[in-house]
């Protein structure tokens, strides 16, 4: 079966909308912390240095197909999902539609498990249970513009961004 899913149908957030969602959520930014309900997922790869987004996992594009399913179960209960590159051109994009339609993959085949089991376990308790667990659904974005349009207007702002280092953004984009 064929994901619908597409890069023209990728949703893209602008960086003040992000920053408005990540200071709303928790003004200590611990986006690593098992409540936080927003994750951001960077995918440079060499050119991860300069900085990043406070709390962001680097998943880098060369590897991201090798981790994509520990990335998946990793962020089951995260509501937004929110994948950048530098500019959020090639990398960022693919990155957030190999995510996506791994997603449907394996929610695919729990889904399909789950139907074998209730078949097998009709009224069960624990049929029930499993009803319960439902997975989050979750808003997968692509930051517009990607760490160089964030840089630009949050590069300086601690308490958006970490590791920000003004002299490699003075000339723009190196790469």
């Amino acid at each position: 079966m064929a994901s619908a899913v597409t890069i023209s149908s990728l949703h893209r957030l602008s960086a003040p909308t992000l920053s408005a969602l990540l200071l709303e959520q928790d003004p200590t930014l611990d986006l690593k912390a098992d409540t936080s309900r927003i994750a951001i997922i960077d995918v440079r790869d060499d050119d991860y240095i300069g900085g990043h987004i406070k709390g962001a996992h680097h998943f880098p594009s060369r590897t991201l197909d090798a981790t994509l399913p520990a990335l998946v179960r990793k962020l089951q209960d995260k509501e937004t999902v929110v994948f950048h590159c530098a500019l959020s051109q090639q990398r960022g994009p693919g990155a957030a539609l190999r995510y996506l339609r791994e997603r449907q993959r394996i929610l695919g085949t729990l889904n399909a498990n789950k139907k074998k089991n209730d078949t097998e376990q009709q009224g069960s308790e624990e049929a029930k249970e499993e009803d319960q667990a439902a997975p989050v659904e979750q808003k997968v974005y692509v930051l517009d513009r990607g760490f160089v349009g964030w840089q630009e207007v949050y590069g300086e702002d601690e308490r958006l961004t970490e590791g920000y280092r003004k002299e490699l953004w003075k000339d723009g984009y190196w790469m």
